[in-house]
């Protein structure tokens, strides 16, 4: 049986989300499709967690000036929500002549971004901030307002907040084809025909194939594996600030970054492939990375690794964001968005309403919208359930610890499972509680955390 919307939203990555729960303030019936079984699970989930500036982006351009945007819109929904951030600031780090000739050019464009507050500083300035910095350095450039953010929580507070608002989320959903109509589209998924007024393609790696349904071929999606590795919380005093490479014509390259949740990461590679499911790390890329942090960070590779992970994001064969309204078709889409749109997905939405009603859609705002929701702390600097004396004596289930890696207790397992998205399966809770993120990767705590799913879903 069909179902009709004024709006579908295709794909619930943080873009998507952040579309949904846009239109959700709208008087609109809206829908978001997942091909996946959970929010966040495709290219959102494996972002590197910076919160940019903006300082580095192609002036001028669309992804400039939203993610410039972006910042200061999720800087805000972050303090509201609960969503952890951390301004550890940011050095790029020159390493011979070529690069640090290079730092007064990116300091005048972060300013041509609007980002006054880059300093160039001399080595000795570099090493003092990051005294484990391996020996070479020559010069910086300052970013002091980059910041770190939990990219899992974001997509979670978006898509739930989108849903708080009335936006109907379809998971497991894959659109297949698409027939277009004169007044609706019918979209043929999965799981059975859903018709709207408009569509809007935020697919991610599949934006190029919703794309073609709509009779496009203005771009084509290349999956750029970015490979990871993750040390140890033990690791968090070596460095409290993002060490970022000076990007050259070979690329950005690899940087070293504590994480939110207290550890230290070291990546990513850069590699496009022809697969778009290949999220599965390699030999050479791990090799790389610890050839390169050998020479960044040398102590760093004496530490203990975590984990190792690789996520693709959806390169196009252009450089901007591709933002585009069809208005005869009622179609919209949002392609070619790196990983710069973690911090610009609230401004990508704010932009596509705007679109949306040049085009002719009634986007009357709703008078009355329910507060952001408040999302379970997984920063690792802020009070968590098992330190907070006050919430175990309202609940002692949050005094039983079950991941002993990553201080997850019971309670919290209970509230993701009742939560407003709960999640599918294992991977989907370890997003939204940390269990099974430590050093031991639930070879401890996975059979219990398994028994406590399956009895509370």
């Amino acid at each position: 049986m069909s179902t009709d919307y004024d709006v579908v939203v295709i794909g619930a990555g943080i873009v998507g989300a952040a579309i949904a729960r846009e239109l959700g303030g709208c008087r609109l019936s809206v829908a978001l499709l997942e091909a996946r079984d959970d929010v966040g699970d495709g290219t959102s989930k494996a972002n590197t967690a910076i919160l940019h500036t903006g300082f580095d982006a192609k002036p001028g351009t669309l992804e400039s000036r939203l993610v410039r945007r972006g910042y200061a819109l999720l800087s805000e929904y972050a303090a509201a929500t609960g969503i952890p951030v951390e301004r550890t600031g940011a050095i790029l780090v020159a390493w011979d002549d070529e690069q640090l000739d290079t730092l007064p050019t990116l300091k005048a464009q972060a300013e041509a971004n609007s980002y006054q507050h880059c300093e160039l500083v001399d080595a000795a300035t570099v090493y003092a901030r990051i005294p484990k910095l391996g020996p070479g350095a020559v010069g910086g450039l300052t970013v002091p307002d980059e910041s770190i953010i939990c990219t899992w929580t974001v997509n979670l507070a978006l898509a739930t907040d989108a849903v708080n608002r009335g936006v109907t989320l379809h998971r497991g959903c894959t659109v297949e084809s698409v027939d277009i109509g004169d007044d609706s589209t019918t979209l043929h998924t999965s799981t059975g025909p859903i018709s709207a007024r408009w569509v809007i393609n935020a697919a991610g790696l599949g934006a190029d194939v919703i794309d073609g349904h709509f009779g496009f071929a203005r771009f084509s999606v290349t999956p750029r594996r970015g490979e990871l590795i993750v040390y140890d919380k033990l690791a968090r005093p070596l460095v409290d600030t993002i060490v970022l490479p000076v990007p050259t014509a070979r690329g950005k390259g690899v940087l070293v970054s504590p994480t939110i949740y207290g550890n230290v990461m070291l990546g990513p590679t850069s590699e496009d492939l022809a697969d778009r499911t290949a999220t599965s790390t390699s030999r050479d890329g791990l090799q790389s990375l610890l050839d390169k942090g050998a020479r960044l960070m040398p102590w760093l590779l004496d530490e203990e690794i975590t984990a190792t992970y690789a996520g693709l994001r959806a390169a196009i064969d252009r450089g901007d964001y591709l933002i585009d309204a069809d208005q005869a078709q009622r179609y919209l889409v949002v392609g070619g968005i790196r990983s710069t749109g973690l911090t610009a997905g609230m401004a990508i939405a704010e932009h596509v309403l705007g679109l949306l009603a040049a085009a002719g859609l009634d986007a009357e705002p709703r008078t009355e919208l329910p507060d952001p929701p408040r999302m379970p702390n997984l920063g690792e600097a802020f009070l968590r359930p098992y330190q907070d004396a006050q919430a175990i004596d309202a609940d002692p289930a949050y005094g039983r610890i079950v991941c002993f890696c990553e201080r997850v207790t019971e309670g919290e397992l209970r509230d993701a499972c009742r939560s407003v998205i709960p999640p599918a399966g294992l991977d989907g809770l370890r997003r939204r509680t940390r269990v099974m993120n430590g050093r031991c990767q639930g070879f401890f705590c996975g059979a219990e955390v398994q028994h406590l799913f399956e009895a509370l879903r």
